[in-house]
């Protein structure tokens, strides 16, 4: 197709150029140049002539004026880009002074100004020269004010100043920023405890691509998790867990903030709502075992809810605990202790002995709660528990017994 097109212009510039010579012959004019006074007498085409032969000849005196010049710049390129292959070569390797030393040379070429200063400002830091590494990217600063920004922004947060990194990738200059600068803006703040912004981010460095799919999956789930730690008030965090996507909000990390943070708000309804729908629809033994430690009231309906899930999963340690901690905080410390030493044999740890050393502590039983605590400390620790007197067989060997758990199918469920 191009070279259909180059022949038909060419032929076309041909017809034009014959309509206008035959137009010059039919009548060629008279061109009568004065100077010096004489007269020279000529016609149209060969004044024509003249003139782009005067052309020509100017443009060759230009040419070979401007070739000694033409070929010093080219060869000053050829180095430059001769000492940053070596110098990028050489950080790569970690020889750093190396490094530096050949890309400060190589940054002094406007061409490859910005990549040379950059590397040669990460050798610096390599070996520990702050003053030096300033020195490469404030040379920059004004020709490339955003390949300097991500570089201090970078190396800033390797050393963990993300509020330095922030203010560089804010400066006016550095705007707007490129995928990577995005990408250490959403870092940057989610380190300053700002995660809701990051989290709003996320949209942006998924159009640009600026990292693979799974990571920002992760990074998706843990900064949503972290924003509703932070929410400052409850509009904001209904606002953000009602923007969260579905799959999110069955994520236990997510659900766990969530509650957590609506707890702390006095806004119980909710935070016992989200744990009782995520359990519902993907059973989780952390979120069991937050049901019934959150600081929040409606004993009762948390503890007939989770009589209810204790049904299809009888040998949860996560909903035992959960169940002698809503019994305990009514009272009940008979029933509460029951479902500890179940949950215990069901493989719960630390928290269910330390749960226990509480409950004998407020019935009055201090050696049994010095031994539950000394037992959950030697749980969070690894070590085998103590085990505890005035126990039977037989009640040994309830605890243990659990009801088989079974799916919609009818086939027995795998404990985990």
């Amino acid at each position: 197709m191009n070279l259909f097109r180059n022949l038909l212009f060419w032929i076309v510039l041909a017809l034009l150029g014959a309509l206008v010579a035959q137009l010059l012959l039919q009548d060629p004019g008279r061109v009568v140049i004065t100077y010096g006074g004489y007269d020279y007498l000529t016609n149209v085409p060969k004044a024509l002539l003249m003139l782009v032969g005067g052309l020509i000849a100017l443009w060759l005196v230009w040419k070979a004026l401007s070739l000694p010049f033409v070929a010093m710049r080219r060869h000053r390129k050829k180095q430059a880009r001769a000492r940053l292959i070596d110098g990028l070569d050489a950080l790569h390797q970690g020889h750093w002074n190396r490094a530096e030393k050949s890309l400060a040379q190589a940054a002094r070429s406007r061409d490859v100004a910005a990549i040379a200063a950059v590397g040669a400002a990460r050798a610096a830091a390599a070996r520990g020269d702050a003053a030096a590494q300033a020195q490469h990217l404030d040379a920059i600063a004004a020709d490339h004010p955003v390949a300097r920004a991500l570089a201090t922004a970078d190396q800033a947060l390797a050393e963990e100043r993300a509020g330095d990194a922030l203010a560089a990738l804010d400066a006016p200059a550095a705007q707007p920023l490129p995928p990577r600068g995005l990408a250490l803006r959403a870092q940057a703040l989610a380190a300053l405890g700002r995660a809701g912004e990051a989290y709003g981010l996320l949209g942006a460095l998924r159009q640009n691509n600026a990292w693979p799919t799974a990571r920002l999956g992760r990074l998706e789930a843990q900064w949503a998790e972290a924003a509703l730690r932070e929410a400052a008030d409850a509009n904001v965090l209904a606002d953000l867990w009602e923007s969260l996507p579905k799959p999110l909000k069955n994520e236990p990390a997510a659900v766990a903030a969530y509650a957590g943070r609506a707890a702390e708000m006095r806004w119980e309804e909710a935070a016992a709502k989200s744990l009782e729908q995520a359990l519902d629809a993907r059973w989780d033994e952390s979120l069991a075992a937050l049901y019934g430690r959150l600081p929040i009231g409606r004993l009762d309906a948390r503890r007939a809810q989770a009589e209810r899930w204790l049904a299809g999963h009888p040998g949860s340690p996560g909903l035992l605990l959960s169940l002698a901690r809503l019994a305990r905080l009514q009272g009940q410390w008979p029933q509460a202790e029951a479902y500890l030493h179940r949950a215990l044999a069901q493989g719960a740890g630390s928290e269910a002995w330390e749960e226990l050393g509480h409950g004998f502590a407020q019935a009055g039983d201090e050696s049994r709660a010095r031994l539950s605590y000394l037992n959950a400390l030697r749980a969070a620790r690894g070590e085998a528990p103590s085990e505890l007197p005035g126990r039977d067989l037989r009640q040994k060997l309830f605890d243990e017994a659990v009801v088989e758990e079974r799916d919609e199918f009818g086939m027995p469920r795998l404990r985990g």
